[in-house]
């Protein structure tokens, strides 16, 4: 045995870094003499690893005991990595003390779990140290700027030590390719873009030992990155032009060639077949688990199939899918993916009607979940887009309030959060509610103030805003959240400024502060102070609008004549059988009965007219004339009739009189 391990031996020492194969065959010849020669086992496990065959070397290490096991540790742990056993790999490898190889795969893993703190903070440790093998360092750099892109695209950029990219983050495309990344991610497109345009153009010296389809694969997912940036800029031409040059069956990796197929897809100006968009996603083939998406990436694709499933009007399953999963996470949330999911939950509701409509179909759900942010978010959004703006401040403010008499810390975190205290104040300025926003930002900075990571813009809003107050109270909130700032980041210059203002008017012991701050000279040697004064008072866009809209009312008033209404001119209305050559009939504006050629139809009806016509003389006038003339017995009774005691004649005036 002896004997056999000085053959392997030696043979190692003459092998070259190209020599795996006939490493791997020594070793098996070694291993037919001794199955339990450790140094043998040992080497064979290391040249299945430059073979890249990962379960191979896995399948030795397990029959090769608990004592390769502890020998091959770095080696476990880094086969159990690449064949996506990371949890496993990572554990094996945080045990290896003192091992920079150790630390490398432990990064690693951590990164594929999606725990980029760690990982970030393992590469800041190692960048710190000095490297034993060649480009090393440059290997941190790289994977240290994946891990910080990751981190800003989980919204935790505020452990990220660095943010802007540097002279070396321009070297290698990889470097570029990182920091592209790490700018989209905080939403700075315009910067995103010229980094992945001169990540293409970099230096690809790494790139000189592999085929040209190797270098394709290698630079189409920066392609993907970069359609991803023109349709978010709004760039559509561009957009279109570079999608008809991805070819998405060309990308080796199916997590890249699933996020190509979509940003194609994104990319058509119109979605024109709906129906074939939907299949296109859905038919994706499983990845094998060396090959996830990560958290983000898995979460904009369950979207992208929430709206393919709207377009093709499957509004029932969209309710289905979402409610299951808000359900297993009930709101309030800060998430952006579940608040997202509420959002599709409404528009499938509202079977994606929007305005009155809209806004009709989604109010009694939000009577059911009126701490659902995503739901109010698109409330409020419909009452804007209908030029309701008191609406929307009322049901914001309805939801805050829930959000207040809550009694869970969550929820708090949520009342406010920056993302929401931001909406508020934009609403309260469009109103012009100064002192809403006054009240709102002190609230937020004296809950947040108090807290160990405080969201710095938010401290930095509200503190620029109670400072201008003359209020006691206001001035002392103000120095207490520029102490904050002062102490968490000293070279700050807006806490810097901040803090001195805070304190002018209570101390003069910020003399010294205030020197280190830009002089006030270099700050206004730009101003034109004679076109300042010909300008006149700075208004604020409210008070201009007002303006503008009282003079536009008195020049109206003063040049503008009132005009007369006009009246409206009706449609002559002619008789079908009108000649203009017949005079028209006089008795035309008579009603029918009246006229002269009404003749009643029936016997009746004639009698009725003779006995009405005008001019005619009553039945009673012949008993009257022959009372008068003589017949004393009918005149007699017609005078006992009429009237008692009266006498023969008048007796008509008679009966007149008694009624009156």
């Amino acid at each position: 045995m002896t004997s056999e391990a000085r053959t392997l031996a030696a043979l190692l020492q003459r092998a070259s870094i190209d020599d795996h194969e006939e490493i791997l065959r020594a070793c098996n010849a070694s291993l037919k003499q001794s199955k339990k020669d450790l140094r043998s086992l040992h080497a064979k496990v290391v040249a299945l690893l430059k073979l890249d065959r990962y379960e191979d070397a896995l399948h030795v290490l397990e029959d090769g005991g608990e004592s390769l096991k502890d020998e091959a540790r770095l080696e476990r742990s880094y086969a159990l990595y690449k064949t996506g056993q990371l949890a496993e790999a990572e554990r094996i490898a945080q045990r290896i003390d003192d091992d920079r190889g150790a630390r490398h795969v432990e990064a690693q893993a951590l990164y594929r779990l999606e725990d980029f703190e760690r990982s970030a903070l393992l590469y800041r440790e190692l960048s710190q140290t000095h490297a034993i093998i060649d480009n090393e360092e440059n290997d941190i750099r790289i994977n240290g700027g994946a891990a910080d892109a990751q981190l800003e695209w989980t919204s935790k950029g505020y452990l990220v030590h660095k943010k802007k990219p540097g002279r070396e983050d321009l070297e290698a495309f990889e470097l570029a390719y990182n920091a592209a990344c790490a700018s989209i991610a905080r939403g700075e497109l315009a910067q995103g873009e010229v980094l992945l345009r001169r990540s293409q153009g970099s230096d690809t010296s790494a790139l000189d030992d592999l085929t040209h389809a190797e270098k394709v694969a290698e630079l189409l997912p920066i392609q993907v990155q970069q359609l991803y940036v023109l349709i978010r800029l709004g760039k559509s031409e561009d957009a279109v032009k570079l999608a008809s040059q991805i070819t998405p069956k060309d990308i080796t990796d199916g997590s890249t060639q699933q996020v190509a197929e979509i940003n194609r897809i994104a990319a058509s100006e119109q979605v024109k077949n709906p129906y074939l968009y939907h299949r296109i996603v859905n038919a994706a083939a499983p990845l094998p688990k060396t090959d996830k998406l990560f958290t983000v990436q898995l979460n904009q694709i369950d979207q992208d199939r929430l709206v393919l499933d709207l377009l093709i009007s499957k509004f029932g399953g969209v309710i289905k899918s979402t409610n299951k999963t808000l359900s297993e996470n009930p709101p309030p949330t800060t998430s952006s993916h579940l608040n997202s999911l509420s959002v599709l939950n409404a528009a499938a509701h509202a079977q994606g009607q929007l305005g009155k409509i809209g806004i009709k179909h989604m109010l009694p759900l939000l009577e059911k979940r009126p701490l659902d942010v995503g739901l109010a978010m698109v409330v409020i959004q419909l009452y804007m887009l209908t030029n309701n703006n008191g609406s929307a401040a009322t049901v914001l403010e309805s939801l805050l309030k829930h959000l207040e008499n809550s009694t869970s810390a969550h929820d708090q975190d949520v009342r406010f959060a920056p993302g929401l205290v931001a909406t508020v104040v934009s609403l309260y300025t469009l109103q012009g509610r100064r002192k809403q926003i006054k009240t709102e930002l002190a609230k937020a900075a004296t809950y947040w103030r108090h807290k160990s990571k405080p969201p710095r813009s938010l401290l930095e809003a509200a503190g620029l805003t109670l400072v201008e107050s003359s209020k006691p109270d206001d001035q002392a909130s103000a120095q207490d959240i520029f102490n904050v700032l002062r102490q968490e980041d000293p070279s700050s210059k807006i806490a810097a400024a901040g803090y001195v203002a805070a304190h002018a008017f209570s101390s003069t012991s910020v003399a010294g502060e205030a020197n280190t701050l830009t002089p006030v000279s270099r700050l206004v040697a730009d101003i034109d102070t004679s076109a300042l004064e010909e300008a006149g008072v700075l208004q604020s866009k409210l008070g201009l609008d007002a303006a503008a809209q009282a003079a536009a009312t008195r020049k109206r008033a003063l040049d503008e004549k009132p005009k007369p209404a006009k009246k409206r001119l009706r449609k002559s209305r002619l008789p079908k059988d009108y000649d203009a050559s017949k005079a028209p009939d006089p008795e035309r504006w008579l009603p029918l009965k009246e006229r002269s050629s009404y003749r009643p139809k029936g016997k009746k009806g004639r009698q009725k007219v003779a006995a009405l016509t005008q001019g005619g003389v009553e039945k009673g006038g012949d008993a009257g004339a022959a009372a008068s003339s003589g017949g004393k017995g009918g005149g007699g009774e017609g005078v006992i009739k009429a009237a008692a005691g009266g006498g023969g004649g008048g007796k008509a005036k008679s009966k007149k009189k008694s009624k009156k």
